[in-house]
């Protein structure tokens, strides 16, 4: 399946290469070839559901509609579960994120971004942390470990849960494991040009048997049968004696299953995920070798990383250099995305200055350079090499004043 590629140019770079292969329609296809062939969530999903723990590393996960979904669930099962309080955020991360703190009744909480890794800088979360903190949700950007031993630490110390997002993020990894499997809950999205694509879909991954079961309920209206625990189930029925035990809403939640359909293309994908990881992480390495370092970014925290887009960030404030930038990447029809993750920081956005004094934004000086001197470039298994060499040599002839032409 092929994006509609509205950029045109030297290189002709889109932003995204569906991940959804032939193999994959025709895993589909076999599926529907078979007599009455159920579509709902069923055996696919929950087969889909155990292969991805295992490939985690976690004991459970809950396969919903999008990794959107994955993040509202997570914080409303946690509020479900403690109560009101503060969530403390990255201002680098995309709009679901915060957006599910907001809808929970959450107080979102602010820290600044480490340049190194582009998820918070864990000083400053620990400098947050009060005991009215109810969790960390650590964004792992663009493929990027934002985890540290002392974070980790500190954060077990004073028995505050950490929420993982890996949705940008699959298979990169921290001191040997896969991030997703140090949070109380972890969120990954299955978009169609993350590393592993169902084309829309999520998962809420966690070792806590009680969020699980929370998080498998609101997945479905909030229903009870939905429970995995036999045992559970049945202390609704008796407790609750008078109604139907097919239709017992313990939560007001939603509809955010998936599909046979989705699990079934996951399930085809799982099994080259790795070497998918292993190429992208080798495109990005050939990147950041090859451009200039006085000039742009390179000294990013790549142990463990999983790449999901080639980042590029102007090492010092210039508005005239990246306005020569924006237009070499137009100029050869390589496609991208100012500002980072989410579009940079989010506090600029509206929904939050509505909630937020004026000039909040400006209080996170390292999340706002990359807000303006920064962008992400597409990077996926198919990625030719040749046009990543080709496009470091016309970034760095910016710097020595060749100016930029077409590939």
């Amino acid at each position: 399946m092929k994006v509609k590629q509205t950029i045109r140019g030297g290189l002709d770079w889109p932003l995204m290469r569906d991940n959804v292969t032939r193999a994959d329609l025709d895993a589909v296809i076999d599926y529907l070839k078979q007599d009455e062939p159920i579509l709902t969530h069923a055996a696919q999903v929950r087969a889909f559901e155990r292969e991805w723990s295992d490939w985690v590393g976690v004991k459970y996960s809950v396969f919903v509609s999008s990794g959107s979904s994955a993040n509202l669930l997570t914080l409303a099962a946690l509020k479900a579960l403690t109560g009101g309080g503060e969530i403390i955020v990255p201002p680098l991360t995309w709009v679901s994120d915060i957006a599910a703190v907001l809808h929970c009744g959450f107080e979102p909480v602010f820290v600044d971004i480490d340049q190194r890794t582009l998820g918070m800088d864990p000083k400053q979360v620990i400098a947050r942390l009060t005991p009215r903190t109810r969790a960390v949700f650590l964004t792992h950007v663009l493929g990027y470990n934002g985890l540290t031993q002392e974070l980790l630490d500190e954060l077990a110390r004073r028995r505050v849960p950490l929420i993982e997002d890996v949705c940008e993020s699959h298979g990169a990894t921290f001191r040997g494991r896969r991030l997703g499997s140090f949070g109380w809950a972890s969120n990954f999205s299955f978009y169609y040009a993350h590393h592993l694509s169902t084309i829309e879909g999520g998962m809420v991954c966690t070792n806590d048997e009680d969020l699980y079961e929370t998080v498998r309920m609101m997945r479905s209206h909030g229903m009870v049968r939905e429970l995995n625990s036999q045992e559970r189930k049945e202390e609704y029925w008796e407790s609750y004696p008078d109604l139907n035990p097919d239709f017992i809403f313990a939560y007001p939640a939603w509809n955010v299953r998936s599909t046979e359909i989705n699990a079934i293309i996951g399930r085809s994908q799982l099994p080259r995920l790795e070497e998918n990881i292993q190429l992208r992480t080798k495109n990005l390495l050939l990147f950041l070798n090859h451009l200039d370092p006085t000039v742009f970014q390179t000294d990013f925290a790549i142990e463990g990383s999983s790449n999901y887009a080639l980042t590029l960030i102007l090492k010092e404030a210039d508005a005239d250099l990246w306005r020569q930038v924006s237009m070499c990447l137009r100029t050869n029809g390589v496609e991208f995305r100012r500002g980072l993750s989410g579009g940079g920081n989010q506090l600029r956005q509206p929904y939050l200055r509505r909630l937020l004094p004026p000039d909040e934004h400006k209080k996170y000086p390292r999340v706002e350079h990359v807000h303006f001197y920064g962008c992400y470039i597409g990077n996926y298994p198919t990625l030719p090499q040749e046009k990543i060499l080709r496009l470091c040599e016309l970034l760095n002839g910016l710097a020595k004043g060749r100016g930029c032409r077409a590939a």
